[in-house]
């Protein structure tokens, strides 16, 4: 009997999401167990310790609702304390650019409102990958091979991810552990609890922003999508941080008759000129979505990002759309010891230009600018 559908980026996480769709779950559920799995075979762009975002239109609803999934930076992080470290712009890789992981509370948060199977039974399979093994992909070799001199420089990430040849198996017991804990605890030992104080131990060791404190108080976001019109249907997107008004920049130039280049340069010259931090910088979406607005300035160029989609729908009429990161190849470069997690680099998006606007609490003033969310978001 068909139960629904799932799409991904490995057949993995496919076949596991597919999976527990055949055994009774929903769309939500499967889509969080194959989530799960891209975190084993898929460390170049995705991991435990990275941010998710997502739409859910559940059954009978008449409208989605986004989940913003995505940790901020540390407390630690000021724009005095990246220049007293040597550096002019945020650094790309390293400790100071890791923020702190929202997948796991996201987890928690779509289960709680939509899942119909607890966390154990989503993140076994994903347990099991990492366990046992998997093989690794062409894809996943070449992305291996060209990471290994950066990687090469903290041991932890070298063990775990040294140069290795497609048809190779790859082991992760320490995510299996971590995985593990979470279905047997809930999402609380990864904020508050010993796998949090790995985290943050990590981090301190190498001189970085984020502590304890972020991690016991981190919350994802639930909020309203943005919707607008194209080629008549409704599109939904995101709100900032993510960079879903740019998206949406570039379908309605695309529709106004812009060329694809085009419509690109704008919709990204207006990420880069207003999408931040709306609890910092309050993010207008009539320049984004009107498109006679030339913006001002062009688009800066970032480091290529990496981001993995996937989705699911299922005969009750659940349908999910997510994506998750650790914003560039490998994040960080950086893997908590003991815990077999690579720790994402959103910081990398930061400025540390100093532009006048209304903290929400006045202690904040001199953080860096927040970040757009994930490539893709």
């Amino acid at each position: 009997m068909t139960r629904g559908v799932i799409a991904t980026p490995h057949h993995a996480a496919s076949d596991i999401g597919a999976q527990i769709l055949r055994d009774g779950g929903n769309a939500i559920d499967a889509a969080i167990a194959a989530d799960a799995a891209l975190c084993v075979v898929y460390p170049h762009m995705t991991s435990v310790a990275g941010d998710l975002m997502a739409i859910v239109w559940a059954g009978g609803e008449t409208s989605p609702v986004g989940l913003i999934g995505a940790g901020r930076s540390g407390e630690l992080a000021t724009i005095g304390a990246v220049r007293a470290r040597g550096h002019d712009s945020m650094p790309a890789r390293g400790v100071l650019p890791v923020t702190v992981p929202g997948t796991v509370e996201a987890w928690g948060r779509l289960l709680e409102r939509f899942g119909s199977l607890g966390l154990g039974a989503v993140l076994e399979p994903a347990e099991s990958l990492a366990r046992d093994g998997f093989v690794i992909t062409p894809q996943v070799s070449q992305f291996l091979m060209q990471a290994a001199d950066w990687l090469g420089r903290e041991p932890a990430a070298y063990a775990l991810y040294p140069p290795m040849e497609a048809g190779m198996l790859l082991r992760n017991p320490d995510l299996a552990s971590v995985l593990r804990d979470l279905g047997h605890s809930g999402i609380n030992g990864f904020y508050r609890g010993e796998i949090g104080a790995a985290i943050a131990s990590a981090i301190k060791r190498r001189d970085g922003f984020v502590t304890r404190h972020d991690l016991a108080t981190h919350r994802s976001q639930w909020v309203d999508p943005v919707a607008f019109p194209y080629r008549g249907l409704v599109v939904y997107e995101l709100p900032p941080p993510t960079q879903g008004l740019a998206a949406a920049a570039m379908l309605v130039r695309l529709e106004a008759g812009a060329s694809f280049q085009g419509a690109r340069d704008a919709s990204y010259a207006l990420r880069d000129r207003y999408i931040s931090d709306p609890d910092f910088s309050p993010v207008p979406a009539e320049p984004f979505l009107n498109p006679q607005h030339a913006p001002e300035g062009r688009a800066v160029a970032h480091e290529a990002g990496d981001t993995v989609y996937l989705c699911a729908a299922d005969e009750h009429g659940n349908v999910i759309s997510m994506i998750q990161s650790v914003a560039f190849d490998f994040g960080s470069g950086i893997v908590a010891e003991g815990t077999g997690m690579l720790l994402q680099n959103r910081g990398a998006y930061f400025s540390l230009d100093e532009i006048p606007r209304q903290p929400a609490r006045a202690e904040e003033a001199d953080h860096a600018h927040a970040h757009p969310g994930p490539r893709g978001a």
